[in-house]
């Protein structure tokens, strides 16, 4: 693979410079990849800069927009083919963020659509965004699966590091990972793809070579 290191500061200088160039009345951004990848640190990061250059932004995050226990949980806590299949409401998603924000939609955002705590909606307001505005959708497994974002960011970590990275705790999920690099390929369907196995270095790979596969 080729890679472009860069610093952490300088990553999200590029995202954002990239953000600010899309065309149309809102952005809808995605920052996807495993939780251990930092993603919800990177699009936190973005909020900032993004409304010095007069874009507004409202940040979502796919922990937010989880299905209902009896739904997510059916079979079980610790099973990863429902946290790849079952667990967000990605249908919610489309409809209360990144429709609202398409050519003709209303610009009314509504940041969370379900408390996993209480399992219940959190009866939250809509967000009005103006236009030029963003929306900065963090989380897992948001490629693949219909989602309409105008630029996406994957964090990608190697096997290793994903283990390494992923608390003890959280570790049944990984096959679901797996599953989402060889059924998706999320480096391939993403505008950036950065490594980030050591977050304090990241690296933009600007291309992967076939031992990847």
């Amino acid at each position: 693979m080729r890679v472009r290191p860069i610093s952490p500061q300088a990553l999200v200088d590029e995202v954002v410079e990239r953000v600010d160039a899309i065309a149309g009345r809102w952005a809808r951004v995605a920052v996807d990849g495993a939780p251990a990848a930092g993603t919800g640190d990177l699009a936190d990061r973005l909020v900032s800069p993004l409304r010095e250059r007069g874009r507004e932004a409202v940040r979502v995050r796919a922990t937010d927009y989880l299905r209902p226990a009896s739904v997510r949980l059916e079979h079980g806590h610790h099973d990863p083919d429902s946290y790849y299949l079952s667990w967000f409401d990605t249908t919610g998603l489309a409809r209360e963020v990144l429709t609202p924000l398409a050519a003709n939609g209303t610009g009314q955002v509504l940041p969370a659509l379900w408390d996993p705590e209480a399992d219940r909606s959190p009866r939250l307001d809509r967000v009005a965004l103006p236009e030029r505005g963003a929306a900065i959708v963090d989380g897992p497994l948001l490629q693949g699966v219909g989602l309409d974002f105008d630029l996406v960011v994957h964090l990608w970590l190697s096997d290793a590091a994903l283990h390494r990275h992923t608390p003890e705790d959280q570790r049944w999920t990984l096959p679901a990972f797996k599953r989402y690099a060889e059924e998706v390929d999320p480096t391939a369907l993403a505008d950036l793809v950065v490594r980030v196995d050591h977050p304090d270095r990241p690296a933009i790979i600007d291309s992967f070579d076939q031992e990847r596969r």
